[in-house]
């Protein structure tokens, strides 16, 4: 298994963020390069991984989603796409895409005994090969409702990804009454905004911030769920939702940075596929 240890990946710091362990100085010493000059980011990350509980719940209690395909998944932690849903419906499936190696290992051990839930290997740019996968035809049916989830990798989309296309390609062939579920990072300060972009391509991670409006316009045709497309922290806050673990010491500082200022954040919502 090819496991990059030379630049710092996505998923890694993703996971280091939620209170995760599986990841490599060279993660941390990005994240600690980083974070004096966006300390909103452990904090944003966190909230984008509580929004994924709340709108995976509706999606299970008030949308009547049984099936769930979940496009660049990150490292299993607390509260995963599976466990949301299968709390509130056991019958749920799932299928999860990533194509970082490490994500692939520790999912697939966490899976291995979970008949109605794997994970492929894959790009979320090319849907065209997720919906040929032999796991996908075999846990997932497009005829019936599904939700596809986009959480935390809009950012990585670029414009010659055509993000739009990416985005639509599952929904569009999906049942009606299938949900589309999304966030990216973004940032109201342009200048800043253009500085996180530039920040992450030179270290290798592909980045783009996007305007409200450039992220509205990339959903035309769904419907939003309310409250719309927000910051991810007000859409449907619950209070009583299961929290998330503790964060490494290096990391405690930026806790409760967004309570301070909040520049950054994780914009996103839930849409649905309309009859």
């Amino acid at each position: 298994m090819d496991i990059p240890t030379d630049v710092p990946t996505s998923a890694r710091l993703y996971g280091w963020y939620l209170g995760g362990k599986d990841n490599y100085e060279i993660d941390r010493k990005f994240a600690m390069m980083n974070l004096p000059d966006f300390p909103e980011t452990v904090d944003v990350t966190r909230q984008n991984r509580l929004f994924l509980y709340r709108a995976v719940r509706h999606l299970v209690q008030k949308a009547g989603i049984r099936q769930f395909l979940d496009m660049g998944c990150g490292l299993p932690t607390n509260e995963n796409v599976h466990q949301v849903a299968q709390r509130f419906a056991p019958e749920s499936r799932v299928v999860y895409v990533d194509i970082d190696p490490i994500v692939l290992a520790h999912a697939r051990a966490l899976l291995s005994d979970d008949e109605s839930t794997t994970i492929i290997t894959a790009d979320l740019r090319d849907p065209e090969a997720i919906l040929a996968s032999e796991e996908v035809t075999r846990l997932l049916d497009l005829s019936q409702p599904l939700a596809v989830l986009y959480l935390s990798v809009g950012h990585h989309l670029r414009d010659e990804d055509d993000p739009r296309r990416v985005l639509h390609s599952v929904i569009d062939r999906a049942a009606p009454g299938s949900h589309l579920a999304f966030t990216q990072a973004m940032a109201d300060d342009v200048e800043r905004g253009a500085a996180l972009q530039a920040r992450m391509n030179a270290a290798g991670v592909p980045w783009q911030t996007r305007s409200r409006t450039e992220i509205a316009e990339l959903f035309e045709g769904l419907e939003p769920v309310e409250p719309g497309l927000v910051d991810v922290d007000d859409w449907r806050p619950d209070p009583d939702q299961p929290p998330l673990p503790q964060v490494d010491p290096e990391l405690m500082p930026y806790i409760g940075a967004t309570e301070k200022h909040k520049g950054l954040y994780e914009y996103g919502g839930v849409f649905r596929k309309p009859a």
